[in-house]
C-alpha cells in the first residue's frame, strides 16, 4: 500500500492495530466457548474480556517480542498476557496459530469486500445516470478499431453497467466463499478443542465454520476471491481504455473532466491528457498481478506449510486497497466525463455513409440479387469512398447494376440513422429493467 492510491477506510482494515484487535476477539470468543464447555474457568474468560477488550495493543512491543520469538502469534499472546495477567494461561487452549491467522484474514477479506461492493454501487449509479442521459446519442460503433455501424453512447455505458452488475454478483459470491472460520487445532482434527468452539467463534465473527480444514483454511477459497478482484480490475481497465481512445485528438468524442488550474504537461501547455484512465489501466494491472500467487497458494504441503503466508501479507492489503481506489476513481471519472455529441455525429458522417453498407447489401438480396453479387456491388462502390473519391449514396445511385434492384428513393431510405437505433429501448429494458 502506498498513500497515493490508498483510501483510509480500506487501509484501516489492514492496519496492525486492527489485525491485533481481531486476533484478540477470536481468542476471547474462543475462551467464552471453552468456559461454557467447562474447559477453562468462566472467571478467566470474563477477565480476558474485561482487561483487554478496550486495550490499545502496543505494536512496537509485539514487534520487539517477535524479534526474539520469531513467531508473530506467540509474540501477540505474550503481549496479551502482559495485559491480562495470570488468567492469560487459559487463552489459546487447544488452538494453533492458523486458527487465529486464517480466521482473521477471512474477517478482513469480508470487510474489504463490503467496501468494494459499496464502491461498485457507486460505479453502477454513475453508469446508469450517464447511460440514460445519452441513451439516444448516436455514435459510431467500431470493430477492430474501424468504423462499423451506428450505436449510441448510452449503449456503451449500458454495456458497462451490465458488466459491473456481473462483477457485483461475483464479488458477493466470492465474499460468501471466503467468509469461513477454522478453530480446529493442529492438523484440523479437533483433537485438542471441541468443534463447538469453532461454531461459537464463527457466529461471533460473522463467519461460518469451515466444513473441513487441515491446519489451514483451504486456499481455493482465497484463489476465487482474488481472481474475482482480477476480473473486476479488467472491467475497470476496459472502460478506461475505451475512454482513452475516445479522448484521442483525432476522435474526441469524450474526455476526462479537466479542472481549473489543472496542467496536462510540464512542456506543452495545451495538453489535456487522459491521466485518470491511464492511471486506472496501471492500477488494474497491479490488482491482476496478485491473481497468480493466489492460485499458486492453493498448493500447500500436506496439512500445512507457510509458503502462502508471505504472499498473502502483501496481496491481501495491496489488491483490496488498490481496487478500492480504482473503483472510486472510475465512478468519479464516469460521473464527470465530458461528452461531445457533435463530434460523435461528425465521426459518424466521416465515411460518407459507408456505415449503412450492410443495409444496402441485405436490401439487394431481398430484391433477388445473390449474396455474392450483392457484396461485390456494395464493395465496389464503398472502396472509392474509403479513398475519398465520392459519397456512398451518390455512387450507388449512379451504379446501373444497383439501379436494376433499388430505386433512388429506396436507397435513400436505407441511409436512415434511426433504423440502427430502433431496439435501444429493448436493450435498456434488458439491462436496467423497467426503470
Amino acid at each position: 500500500m502506498i498513500p497515493r492510491y490508498t483510501r483510509p477506510e480500506m487501509a484501516s482494515i489492514w492496519e496492525p492495530q486492527t489485525r491485533f484487535k481481531i486476533w484478540f476477539e477470536i481468542e476471547a470468543h474462543a475462551a467464552d466457548a471453552l468456559a461454557e464447555l467447562g474447559t477453562i474457568p468462566k472467571e478467566a474468560a470474563k477477565t480476558v474480556w474485561a482487561k483487554a477488550k478496550d486495550a490499545t495493543f502496543d505494536v512496537a512491543r509485539i514487534d520487539e517480542i517477535e524479534r526474539e520469538t520469531k513467531h508473530d502469534v506467540i509474540a501477540f499472546l505474550t503481549h496479551l498476557a502482559e495485559i491480562v495477567g495470570p488468567e492469560a494461561r487459559f487463552v489459546h487452549q487447544g488452538m494453533t496459530s492458523s486458527d487465529v491467522l486464517d480466521t482473521c484474514l477471512n474477517v478482513q477479506l469480508t470487510r474489504a469486500a463490503d467496501l468494494l461492493l459499496a464502491d461498485l454501487d457507486k460505479v453502477l449509479a454513475a453508469l446508469k445516470k450517464r447511460a440514460f442521459e445519452h441513451k439516444m446519442t448516436p455514435t459510431i460503433g467500431r470493430s477492430h478499431g474501424i468504423h462499423a455501424e451506428p450505436v449510441t453512447f448510452g449503449l456503451k455505458l449500458a454495456y458497462a453497467y451490465a458488466e459491473f452488475t456481473r462483477a457485483k454478483e461475483r464479488l458477493i459470491a466470492a465474499r460468501k466463499e471466503v467468509a469461513t472460520c477454522a478453530i480446529s487445532g493442529a492438523v484440523g482434527t479437533f483433537a485438542q478443542i471441541d468443534p463447538r468452539v469453532e461454531e461459537h467463534v464463527a457466529k461471533a465473527m460473522g463467519l461460518v465454520p469451515e466444513p473441513i480444514s487441515t491446519q489451514v483454511i483451504p486456499r481455493d477459497r482465497h484463489a476465487m476471491y482474488f481472481s474475482t478482484l482480477g476480473v473486476i480490475a479488467s472491467s475497470v481497465e476496459r472502460i478506461a481504455v475505451e475512454i482513452r481512445h475516445m479522448q484521442r485528438t483525432e476522435v474526441l468524442e469524450a474526455e476526462e473532466f479537466f479542472s481549473e488550474g489543472q496542467k496536462g504537461s510540464s512542456a506543452m501547455p495545451h495538453k489535456r491528457n487522459p491521466v485518470l484512465s491511464e492511471n486506472l489501466t496501471g492500477l488494474s494491472r497491479m490488482v491482476r498481478a496478485y491473481v497468480t500467487p493466489a492460485l499458486e497458494n492453493v498448493v500447500l504441503w500436506h496439512e500445512r506449510d507457510i509458503s502462502h503466508s508471505s504472499a498473502e501479507r502483501m496481496m491481501g492489503p495491496d489488491a483490496t486497497v488498490t481496487l478500492d481506489f480504482a473503483l472510486v476513481r472510475l465512478a468519479g471519472l464516469i460521473d464527470k466525463l465530458l461528452v461531445y455529441p457533435a463530434n460523435m455525429q461528425k465521426n459518424l458522417d466521416r465515411l460518407g455513409g459507408l456505415v449503412h453498407s450492410q443495409r444496402v447489401l441485405l436490401a439487394l438480396t431481398q430484391k433477388g440479387a445473390s449474396r455474392e453479387d450483392s457484396y461485390k456491388l456494395v464493395q465496389r462502390n464503398a472502396m472509392p469512398v474509403w479513398r475519398g473519391e465520392g459519397d456512398f449514396l451518390q455512387l450507388l445511385k449512379k451504379d446501373a447494376e444497383v439501379k436494376k434492384y433499388l430505386s433512388d428513393a429506396e436507397l435513400e431510405e436505407l441511409f436512415d440513422l434511426g433504423y440502427h437505433l430502433k431496439h435501444v429501448d429493448t436493450i435498456f429494458k434488458r439491462v436496467f429493467g423497467e426503470s
